[in-house]
């Protein structure tokens, strides 16, 4: 099959023909029908560099094609998609359905061959059927909006209180539709991006560019008081401080984007208001479970969030490209064809 192997040179990736993964007793074999490009994808190639071959591609959607042993039968033919946090499934964190907390935990689309490529291997424990109407390329938005969904289950907040989101990248514009969908009153995304900003307002949110406005003036002035839920989606040094800067006294702040170069903040600021922090990171199975009932039951419209679609030969450069500052939301590979 043609797979996106990542390598040590520029480009990052580069189009291979590589085995057809065969699948093991509990498996099946999906045909990628759409996978997602991800930040974290463009973040780990240029720290992955010395370990050559990795097939990256976590967010993604397919047909079943193959089954190995033990597999129901009625599954053959299915629209699916894969967890990509795959736990050893016996531990106390894997039977507790947090495989985050699994020791043994590998990843999709780094451990283990992901779906940039026209098949991927999933075990059976780690699949989710789409109902009908969730088409393909929704299906592979389910990852980014379950990053979303567990970051507001990790939010304490009040009944239809507004929400402030710095950020209006995938997993920003992802807790945007969250927000509104759980009631939130108003749901005000700041980014300093135009094109971003209007990505957020296709999905129902007022928002703030803080290169020209205050973020904490505009919000008191659109909401009636300063915001007290915080949600930070973009990982750069600086947003915690802005965020405790703009946020009320005693409100929540939740630390999605994942910042990997040291930060520094003051604490007396978030002293001084009481301030609550919650990192949060990936998912449970319940996010998939409840993200892809939100999306069967039209509750969720993602649409917007994507871009564009490419086929598997255009990936490599735009693979690249996306690495440098972009307007870009969700792009989507299609390595069987759009």
């Amino acid at each position: 099959m043609k797979a996106a192997v990542l390598t040590e040179a520029t480009p990052s990736l580069e189009i291979r023909d590589i085995p057809d993964p065969a699948p093991g007793p509990g498996q099946v074999v999906l045909r990628v029908e759409a996978a997602g490009i991800c930040g974290s994808d463009l973040h780990l190639a240029p720290l992955l560099k010395s370990f050559p071959g990795i097939v990256f591609g976590h967010e993604f959607s397919g047909r079943v094609v193959a089954s190995g042993k033990s597999v129901d039968s009625r599954l053959e033919s299915q629209l699916a998609v894969g967890f990509p946090l795959i736990g050893c499934h016996d531990c106390v964190a894997c039977r507790s359905a947090n495989p985050a907390r699994c020791a043994g935990a590998e990843l999709t689309g780094v451990q283990r061959p992901g779906a940039f490529a026209e098949f991927v291997a999933v075990d059976t424990q780690d699949l989710f059927v789409l109902p009908a109407g969730v088409d393909a390329q929704t299906g592979a938005l389910v990852e980014p909006l379950a990053v979303a969904h567990h970051a507001l289950e990790k939010t304490p907040r009040e009944p239809g209180a507004p929400v402030l989101i710095l950020g209006a990248g995938p997993v920003g514009l992802a807790v945007a539709l969250y927000a509104r969908l759980f009631g939130a009153s108003e749901v005000l995304v700041s980014d300093p991006v135009p094109a971003r900003r209007m990505l957020a307002e296709a999905v129902g949110a007022r928002t703030i560019d803080p290169t020209a406005q205050d973020v904490g003036e505009v919000f008191a002035e659109l909401t009636g008081s300063a915001p007290a839920t915080v949600i930070e989606c973009v990982g750069i040094p600086g947003l915690i401080q802005h965020a405790a800067e703009v946020a009320a006294p005693d409100a929540h702040i939740t630390i999605v984007g994942a910042c990997t170069v040291p930060d520094t903040f003051t604490p007396t600021t978030a002293m001084s208001k009481e301030l609550n922090f919650q990192f949060v990171l990936y998912y449970r199975p319940r996010d998939f479970e409840m993200t892809i009932a939100h999306l069967a039951a039209g509750r969720l419209d993602p649409a917007a969030l994507i871009t564009d679609v490419i086929g598997l030969d255009e990936l490599p450069a735009r693979f690249e490209a996306l690495m440098q500052p972009t307007t870009e939301c969700k792009v989507l590979v299609t390595p069987n064809g759009i």
